[in-house]
């Protein structure tokens, strides 16, 4: 778990690893006619080395007050999916959650760099946003408006959502400029997804790129759970997306083995197929037609909707929105719903392609009226606090369930070799020592894997590694 003493009082003087420069901004957004009281932003989160004891702040397998998060690696390597929810993100009852999808041979750390850095962009943003709104004579407001006070000062309600497109738009744009210009990590190949909302008060937020997805449980009037879609996945199958990438001089075409998977590839190459119409990093096809401009959306809550999850492609892969909401909504505890939405989506892998390799699952259940069990009730699940990852051999703990292991007739020992780059594509190479002291292998050096059969449904041709039987010692 994630939730930690506070360091708000810690001094970063002395501290080991690399720093982050984080600029000076005020974090105490949503008071309304009083003097907001100055806080710097490194008060509020110190530096990014300090980031895994900041309060509140739950990015590894487990439970906060109001959410539980469970990731599990798949069959293709590494777990490239990265996840957090930041409760306490702001004043005026402020949860941030994020799911970030990797991929590509560096893939991991892209995710995991975007995990750490985009939300503190987030809080700079909108204090800039707000800041200057302020500064040209506009009313503050607080975040949570009721449908009584919208009905009186609409435009409080859209000057709310424009602070927040507005801030969504210069963190991403921020984000993926950091990832452009990082001296150690080469995203030229590699990129991640990520899906992020903001629940402020009866306000939710949504900024999104890729395929990941959030969805929310809600009741209809006879008091039936439904499910509500709340983000689109940005494929580049979709008509504006490959008119912008055609016009961009990219091509758009699935491969005949998998026609169902259109991919973006190089106007000269084919190469590398990312699986989907944006992302950040990905910098080989920025220039044709793939973005990392999130689509923003807002939507205000009611009694009746009930929970969101957020969730990387390798659920919705196998399961549908209905599913995924009767498995949370079913879950014998709140604690439990993303682990069995996890577990659930590993089984039908299994039935749906057993050809394929599974893909690294991360689910988010964030449950809207910020109730969660007892804590006995967690202990009785036997979550494990700490990741599902394992950061250093980058085999990945699983579940004792038999549907997480390969039968014995399948399993074979194989070794990776690193993949093969476009030509002109650059090598560079991230040091791990320069992230936050327990960061993944990074992609591409030899490790043991479970070969399975196929190599289908990656996200990203360019990541795929050239198998080789590993030879007995003599």
């Amino acid at each position: 778990m994630g939730g930690c003493v506070s360091t708000s009082s810690r001094s970063t003087s002395g501290s080991m690893g690399r720093r982050e420069e984080v600029s000076p901004t005020c974090c105490d957004i949503g008071f309304c006619g009083q003097k907001r009281t100055k806080r710097t932003f490194s008060d509020h989160v110190i530096a990014l080395h300090h980031l895994p004891s900041v309060p509140n702040r739950v990015f590894t397998n487990g439970k906060s007050r109001s959410s539980c998060i469970f990731t599990q690696q798949g069959r293709k390597g590494i777990n490239q999916d990265a996840m957090i929810v930041w409760e306490d993100f702001m004043p005026e009852d402020v949860t941030f959650c994020g799911v970030f999808d990797g991929h590509g041979p560096h893939g991991h750390l892209v995710a995991r760099k975007v995990r750490d850095a985009l939300p503190l962009k987030l809080l700079s943003s909108m204090d800039s946003c707000q800041s200057r709104q302020n500064g040209s004579g506009q009313t503050c407001f607080k975040g949570s408006l009721k449908a009584a006070d919208l009905e009186k000062d609409v435009s409080a309600e859209e000057r709310l959502i424009s602070l927040w497109r507005e801030a969504f738009m210069k963190s991403y744009k921020a984000m993926d400029k950091e990832l452009r210009s990082h001296p150690n990590l080469d995203c030229f190949c590699s990129g991640s997804t990520a899906v992020t909302i903001v629940k402020q008060g009866s306000n939710l937020f949504m900024g999104y790129i890729g395929d990941s997805r959030a969805v929310m449980g809600s009741k209809d009037n006879n008091d039936s759970m439904v499910a509500i879609q709340l983000t689109v996945d940005l494929k580049p199958d979709l008509p504006r997306e490959a008119e912008r990438i055609k016009r961009c001089k990219g091509r758009v075409f699935a491969l005949q083995d998998e026609p169902e998977v259109c991919r973006v590839w190089l106007p000269f190459d084919d190469a590398p197929g990312l699986a989907m119409a944006r992302a950040f990093g990905d910098f080989c096809l920025k220039e044709y037609g793939v973005i990392s401009m999130p689509e923003f959306s807002h939507r205000l809550l009611t009694e009746k909707d009930q929970f969101i999850v957020l969730a990387s492609d390798g659920v919705w892969d196998v399961l549908s929105n209905e599913e995924v909401v009767e498995i949370v909504s079913s879950a014998p505890s709140r604690s439990s719903a993303a682990r069995m939405l996890v577990d659930s989506a590993a089984r039908e892998w299994k039935l749906k392609y057993p050809t394929s390799k599974m893909d690294d699952c991360a689910v988010v259940c964030f449950f809207l009226d910020g109730k969660m069990d007892s804590e006995s009730d967690y202990e009785e699940q036997g979550f494990s606090s700490a990741t599902i990852q394992s950061y250093h051999s980058g085999n990945a703990g699983e579940s004792d369930d038999s549907c997480h292991r390969s039968e014995p007739s399948l399993q074979r020992n194989f070794t990776v070799r690193p993949s093969e780059e476009c030509e002109g594509f650059g090598n560079g190479r991230p040091h791990p020592e320069e992230f936050e002291g327990n960061v993944d292998t990074v992609a591409g050096e030899d490790q043991n894997w479970l070969g399975l059969e196929g190599v289908t449904r990656v996200n990203s041709l360019i990541q795929l590694p050239r198998f080789s039987e590993e030879r007995p010692n003599p």
